[in-house]
């Protein structure tokens, strides 16, 4: 074989070469945008299933809380509208202060 034929020939092995490492290039770009496409997705359903869960517990909390301060308030009116004002008594105790101030 003579030279050129030799350097021909390491050339097309080069060209071969260079279109396998494109489509291996190609086939690995597409495997990692596909890869990323899931895990996006799976982090997606993730992302919605705990605020999901967290926002449940929210409300489950904000229903508790408001049921707690809506007892807290009914018990505090019932021991109000129990307690007696002597008006008398009241009157006479400012009076008396004022006096002393005087």
């Amino acid at each position: 074989m003579d030279n050129a034929l030799i350097l021909e020939h390491l050339l097309k092995i080069e060209a071969e070469a260079a279109a396998l490492i494109s489509d291996a290039q190609a086939e690995a770009d597409r495997r990692i945008s596909e890869a990323d496409k899931q895990n996006r997705a799976e982090f997606e359903t993730q992302y919605q299933n705990e605020a999901a869960a967290l926002e449940t517990e929210y409300q489950r909390e904000i229903t508790a809380v408001r049921e707690h301060c809506q007892k807290e308030i009914a018990g505090f009116r019932e021991k109000m509208e129990t307690i007696q004002t002597d008006t008398r008594r009241f009157i006479a105790e400012l009076e008396s202060l004022f006096a002393g101030d005087a």
